[in-house]
């Protein structure tokens, strides 16, 4: 899934150029086709042109030819009727041009050129076996979260970092696991054919190795949730923090309420812990900060 609950379609590597990038995004279901094999058809430089020049040339001497024959015949009123018809077919066969088929297709020139040159740069749901999706929507996710909290908006958790650090993690955890799924079929697909007990033990090694990979891939996955987890309270420290600074700062019209009403204020002693409240929230807050701080350096090794 994206960040905003949808199904993701590609995931480009951040290095590549945003253009490009934006470009994979918007036409993702051509990806997949010119990694099956298809190449855009090749263009004659300068025929449309041409071709549109003759078309117009040969519906004005078909017209002409039309209004001689039909004049000669003396009919002028089908004479009108038939020139509107003729008028009308040439606007529609002729003048018509599509104009969308011709940027689709210089689209379509680009982004093979593009593909090709940034192959293995983009990755794609084919990319990945049903063991890796989930780790996958988790890993975005928790960036996602990351760079959309407040906290982070604010600068308060190295913003500049997170914004360069962030996606090159998801990039490799998504390189990771593709290859990780690559192997993994080929594996699946050797063992599912059958194979004699000499093979099963030879196997048996890579089959750990590919635990291994995995359980790697499961930790730096963890480690991103962690952090988010700790943005996410310290959000939740921040927002408590300004609701409390807000209500601190209407004290002085309740105090001023409760002198002119003449009403005991140690009654309601609650009223004075606002203050009190607040630093303990401001040193709540600072802790979640820090908290969040140490685990970003922890998942940048």
């Amino acid at each position: 899934m994206g960040d905003d609950g949808r199904p993701w379609r590609v995931i480009v590597d951040p290095e590549v150029p945003a253009d490009v990038a934006d470009l994979f995004h918007r036409h993702w279901r051509a990806l997949s086709r010119i990694r099956a094999g298809w190449r855009p058809e090749p263009r004659p430089g300068g025929s449309r042109p041409l071709v549109r020049a003759l078309r117009i040339g040969g519906a004005i001497s078909a017209l002409s030819l039309v209004g001689v024959l039909l004049r000669d015949a003396g009919g002028k009123l089908f004479y009108v009727f038939a020139l509107i018809v003729v008028v009308v077919l040439i606007g529609q066969l002729v003048l018509r041009e599509p104009l969308e088929p011709e940027g689709q297709e210089e689209a379509g020139d680009e982004l093979y050129q593009q593909a090709r040159w940034h192959e293995g740069r983009y990755l794609l749901p084919e990319d990945f076996d049903h063991g890796a999706g989930p780790l996958l929507d988790r890993t975005r996710q928790a960036v996602g979260h990351i760079l959309g909290s407040r906290v982070n908006a604010m600068g308060m958790l190295d913003d500049v970092r997170n914004s360069v650090m962030l996606p090159a993690q998801e990039w490799e955890i998504a390189r990771l696991l593709a290859k990780l799924s690559a192997l993994r079929t080929e594996h699946h697909d050797l063992a599912h054919g059958g194979s004699t007990p000499e093979v099963a033990a030879a196997m048996a090694p890579l089959e750990r190795a590919l635990a291994a990979s995995e359980a790697a891939v499961v930790a730096r996955v963890e480690a991103l949730e962690r952090y988010a987890r700790h943005v996410s309270e310290a959000d939740r420290a921040l927002r408590a923090h300004d609701q409390i600074e807000l209500l601190r700062a209407r004290l002085p019209r309740y105090e001023e309420l409760l002198a002119e009403s003449g009403a005991d204020a140690g009654s309601v002693p609650e009223i004075g812990r606002l203050a009190e409240d607040a630093d303990q929230l401001e040193r709540a807050l600072r802790d979640s900060v820090r908290s969040a701080h140490e685990a970003f350096r922890h998942l940048d090794g």
